[in-house]
């Protein structure tokens, strides 16, 4: 009977992050700056970590970064007492302050932060024509399906989608959404209007080198990993995750994208079944004809999708591009914690969840405590790079025993992005969030330039959404902060030939 391999004996560490994503990352940067004397442990299922590089503090609360992918070996020659453990973790015994990894190690800590991000939401997780994009393998994925595609299915209406109806070149696009107007999420319907002629409109060609290069180490270590855990979610990809990828379809044409509203996706069909089903597909509207005069569509598809408006499209295949899951699973079995109503892990105003010495923060997490009047949380990358550094901070004040105070991030919201090549702003209640019908808004538009929306209460700036080169969000930033008394200018407040930064910087 052969000898079974001994058991390796339990790693301590005061601090161990799961996570190698920004929150992750950030959390253990700051924890190693902190404590350059401790070993801090960095548990993460990919090869590859995502690093904030040429952070700028652009106001007091917008900051703009890079993301750049790298091999963790690069994070350790950085940070000495950075330690990467390359797996995923199989259970956490929070009673006994330990870990126990896929690779069946066990890690003792002190002080555990959770930020192992959120899953796509998929529409259904079992077809094949199906796809997520989260991480560098799925984006991977999907750019090789797109290289053989003659139209897909966009369902969702985010950040991801919004992205993919602009960027694709060489397919036809069908964008399914539930909304009214395109970008729900970010903005309302008269800035929809504003981006929607980019959808037509003759791309400008791309910079030689793109604003948030990704670095990817190919090597042998890193192929092995990705073929030994095929199941594993990287970390979430970063800003302008398509830069650098190949967009394209198999057909010769430019930009084609066919909207529809207020819809959902009723059911999926492959192409036998769909054939049974005896039902009739629609060709891709030319125009927006009218359902009467809709042609048929003659082409067999792998795969169709029925809408609750009753259209039915054949397509290669279908983005599910409708949301996040905070990624908790693999945390709760035997452990107790309290879970937000978006499934996420409860933290406090300190980044601490339910249970003793453990934190979180990034996507995992729902924020319990009653946030600043204009700050809302929103599971982007410039919160996940905040929580990250905050829950370090904290967690550093609880080890040495000093208090800590609610960083200042969490005073406004502000968000800086960027949506069909268009640089735009999110501040505060930007979409009028929980304010009622006690608000009024002030709207400023050139066409093809800039759009500028202000949320109004009381003669006070709660919010804004600035899309172009406004140059007014560091102005309108201290307007939200100050809550200065407006009423008395009025409709010239957005007046283009007031520079009102003279009246309040």
């Amino acid at each position: 009977m052969a000898a079974q391999s001994p058991q390796l004996a339990a790693r301590r560490s005061r601090f161990v992050v799961v996570g190698g994503g920004i929150a992750g990352v950030t959390c253990a940067e700051r924890l190693a700056t902190e404590f350059p004397s401790d070993d801090i442990l960095l548990v993460t299922a990919s090869p590859l970590i995502k690093a904030v590089t040429n952070f700028k503090q652009v106001s007091r609360t917008l900051e703009e970064f890079d993301v750049e992918e790298q091999a963790s070996s690069i994070l350790e020659k950085r940070y000495p007492n950075i330690k990467v453990i390359q797996s995923g973790v199989k259970q956490l015994k929070s009673e006994e302050h330990k870990i126990i990894t896929e690779a069946g190690q066990e890690y003792i800590y002190e002080k555990l932060c959770l930020c192992a991000g959120a899953r796509p939401k998929l529409i259904t997780e079992r077809n094949p024509f199906v796809l997520g994009i989260r991480d560098t393998d799925s984006a991977g994925e999907f750019q090789k399906h797109l290289a053989r595609a003659k139209r897909i299915t966009i369902v969702g209406n985010g950040g991801i989608a919004l992205e993919l109806a602009y960027e694709i070149e060489g397919c036809e696009v069908i964008w399914a959404i539930k909304d009214k107007a395109i970008g729900n999420t970010f903005f309302d319907a008269g800035a929809a209007e504003f981006l929607i002629p980019k959808l037509s409109a003759v791309k400008p060609e791309p910079p030689i080198a793109c604003k948030r290069t990704k670095y990817t180490t190919a090597g042998s270590e890193i192929e092995q990993s990705a073929a030994a855990n095929p199941g594993e979610i990287g970390s979430a990809l970063g800003p302008d995750w398509h830069e650098g990828l190949c967009l394209k379809g198999a057909k010769e044409l430019s930009h084609k994208v066919h909207i529809e509203s207020l819809c959902e996706v009723k059911k999926i069909y492959l192409r036998e079944e769909f054939q049974q089903s005896e039902k009739v597909s629609l060709a891709f509207p030319i125009d927006q004809p009218d359902e009467k005069n809709a042609e048929m569509d003659e082409e067999r598809w792998p795969v169709y999708v029925e809408l609750t408006s009753g259209k039915i499209y054949g397509c290669d295949f279908i983005v599910s591009a409708t949301g996040v899951v905070p990624n908790v699973q693999p945390f709760l079995d035997g452990n107790n914690f309290v879970l937000g109503g978006d499934g996420g892990l409860t933290v406090d105003k300190y980044m601490h969840t339910s249970l003793p010495d453990i934190y979180a923060a990034g996507d995992i997490c729902t924020t319990s405590w009653e946030p600043s009047p204009v700050w809302q949380q929103m599971r982007l990358w410039t919160q996940a790079r905040q929580m990250g550094w905050y829950a370090a901070k904290c967690m550093a004040a609880d080890t040495l025993g000093e208090p800590t105070d609610m960083d200042f991030c969490f005073e406004l919201f502000a968000h800086v992005t960027k949506f069909f090549n268009y640089k735009v702003v999110l501040l505060g209640k930007y979409n009028a969030q929980g304010l009622g019908s006690d608000h009024e808004l002030m709207l400023r538009c050139t066409k093809g330039q800039e759009y500028v929306k202000v949320v109004m209460q009381n003669g006070r700036m709660l919010g804004a959404v600035l899309i172009g080169e406004t140059d007014l969000e560091e102005t309108f930033e201290n307007l939200i902060l100050n809550q200065m008394d407006l009423s008395r200018y009025g409709e010239d407040l957005l007046d283009p030939r007031i520079d009102i930064e003279d009246y309040f910087d």
